[in-house]
């Protein structure tokens, strides 16, 4: 009898420690107290709304200011085309490539919501130089600038605040952007069934919210810069940004906040270390008999054959001498630290065949823009014209109507299809969106082609072709982006270890950097040697005496190898395989390869 009581007693006292814990996420996540967050009031879309509300603000700034900054630089400060093509990439590179340093930083020190606050405001320090430029006497392109009298000669000054507040905004979003949305994306827990699909569909709809920004960034906010005043625009923006940093910080008590875990690298060159030391070691295919750390709060990874050679970091020379205090992590890691320095190397190829997707993603803020330009922007009626920048609105439309479809009708449908969580892998729907990028550059150098014959036919005459001639390449270009950087940016959270999140969407941001800069170098490559072996070159001082219709067939070609290496890599690519604490659909988490 009072075994059976204690038996009862027993079995009550574990059920309402899984009550407790059912209660709490046990992610490694606290809430703003420090203490376990309750799973009830704290995370998933009430926390992530306050995310995603001052990403639409930053993003209205950044595309407001990025798809009209060429048409600025040579209507305003006068540089010729190729200046101002290379000036933007310069400046669209290093926006994309700072989040590197911040989101170092954010993993290894601040955390990420800290981070956030801080580079916020940077940002806004950034639009508020921007606003001053154009509304203080001494700061203004010249003393007589108004709305229907452009500088010949702008002041000296206003092109160094310009650039510095330009650059200032750069340095913002290093820490702003591989922050919030690893920060938004931590809001949903791995080891929840239902959270996890959530984050899943999370990825969509910080992108559908990013094209919306996109759309209203191109229409109204480049409308009010070509029509009304930069300054006015600059000033809109500037409060703009100032009130969604107010509402950010208020959402802190519902957030998840996740620890700052030391430098991320430290454990990677430790794997590297110990398998070099222990090189002459036989490999185990036993993997119970590789070291892992014992009570650990954070997720472990179970053993996969790739890069065998760095097992042997994890190898337990005497196993009776494995107490935590008696560890050299120089000559012995975990299997964990193991297998996160194989995702590092095995991300590498993916990254680098994901460079093209960021050169066709530049052309859209400037060559794109510039085709604009030399096209009839009358829509309907003569009265009515639109701003060359606002071309850009049908990629954001493009992206509008394909995320909606994608997360609503195709996932449910492909779940039950292939019996995968996520429809399709992550590399699969990057590579339908690569595929697109192909599509994007043939249209384009047919439609350039098209212009080019209209414009000689008419006598030099710009208003001969309407600039509705260039929706197609702009809506492919929104359609693939739902597949390929949606893509990447889950593959670049998802795949990256997990103390190392905001560096993982720091090399997504990078591909589009990278991308701006590459495609900076192949304008120079292209006009030197065009203009030397063609007797002229592909990229003139102004489009109409260019050749872009070349330049676009160059990058479809480039585009079209790229995605035969990316599907060649992403068949064999192997997943990160999670082992799960909690009750979920499966016991580890592991997507297939790439079958196409």
């Amino acid at each position: 009898m009072e075994q059976e009581m204690e038996k009862k007693m027993m079995k009550s006292t574990r059920s309402s420690e899984e009550t407790e814990q059912q209660k709490c996420v046990l992610d490694g996540s606290l809430d703003y107290r420090g203490r376990l967050p309750l799973r009830a009031s704290t995370g998933v879309w009430k926390a992530s709304l306050f995310v995603l509300t001052i990403e639409f603000s930053e993003r209205v700034s950044f595309f407001g200011i990025a798809t009209n900054l060429i048409t600025y630089l040579t209507q305003v400060i006068h540089q010729d085309l190729k200046t101002a093509a290379k000036n933007v990439n310069y400046w669209a590179g290093t926006t994309t490539l700072m989040p590197l340093i911040g989101g170092f930083v954010a993993d290894a020190y601040t955390g990420r919501f800290h981070m956030v606050l801080f580079s916020s405001l940077i940002y806004l320090m950034g639009l508020s130089l921007l606003t001053m430029s154009q509304f203080i006497p001494s700061l203004k392109p010249c003393s007589n600038y108004s709305n229907t009298k452009v500088c010949n000669r702008p002041k000296k000054v206003h092109e160094v605040v310009f650039f510095l507040a330009l650059y200032c905004i750069s340095l913002g979003t290093g820490g702003y952007k591989p922050c919030l949305e690893s920060f938004g994306a931590d809001q949903f827990d791995d080891d929840d069934i239902e959270e996890r699909k959530k984050k899943m569909s999370f990825f969509n709809w910080w992108n559908f919210a990013l094209c919306f920004a996109l759309l209203l960034g191109v229409t109204v906010v480049v409308y009010v810069e070509d029509y009304v005043s930069w300054g006015v625009a600059n000033l809109s923006l500037t409060v703009l940004m100032g009130v969604t940093i107010v509402g950010f910080y208020v959402g802190k008590p519902i957030y998840r906040f996740r620890k700052a875990e030391g430098n991320p690298l430290t454990p990677l060159l430790q794997v590297v270390v110990a398998a070099i030391r222990k090189r002459n070691l036989p490999c185990p295919s036993d993997a119970s008999l590789f070291y892992e750390e014992p009570n650990t709060q954070g997720r472990l990874l179970m053993h996969t054959r790739r890069l065998r050679c760095l097992d042997k970091a994890a190898i337990m020379e005497e196993p009776k001498n494995t107490e935590q205090n008696q560890i050299n992590p120089w000559r012995l890691t975990t299997l964990t630290k193991v297998e996160e320095t194989k995702l590092i190397l095995n991300i590498i190829p993916i990254w680098l065949t994901s460079l093209t997707n960021g050169i066709t993603v530049a052309q859209s803020s400037t060559l794109f823009v510039k085709q604009a330009s030399a096209m009839n922007l009358t829509l309907i009626t003569p009265a009515l014209k639109i701003p060359p920048a606002s071309v850009a609105a049908a990629a954001a439309a493009g992206t509008l109507i394909a995320v909606p479809i994608y997360d609503r009708i195709m996932v449910p449908f492909l779940r039950k299809l292939t019996r995968n969580e996520r429809g399709i892998t992550i590399l699969q729907r990057t590579s339908i969106g690569l595929t697109l990028t192909v599509l994007v550059m043939v249209v384009a150098a047919l439609v350039e082609k098209k212009r080019l014959k209209s414009l000689e036919s008419s006598g030099g005459n710009n208003d001969s072709m309407s600039v509705l001639w260039l929706v197609p390449q702009y809506l492919i270009l929104g359609f693939g982006d739902s597949f390929s950087l949606v893509g990447l940016q889950e593959y670049f959270y998802d795949q990256v270890p997990d103390s190392m999140r905001s560096i993982g969407m720091a090399l997504f941001l990078s591909v589009i950097g990278v991308g701006s800069f590459l495609s900076s170098f192949l304008i120079v490559v292209v006009d030197g040697v065009t203009g030397k072996y063609c007797g002229r070159s592909w990229i003139g001082k102004d489009v109409n005496s260019s050749r872009l219709d070349k330049f676009y067939w160059l990058l479809a070609v480039l585009n079209a190898l790229d995605l035969c290496a990316f599907v060649w890599l992403a068949r064999r690519y192997t997943y990160k395989p999670v082992q799960r604490r909690r009750g979920s659909m499966e016991a580890h988490h592991h997507d297939h390869g790439v079958e196409i």
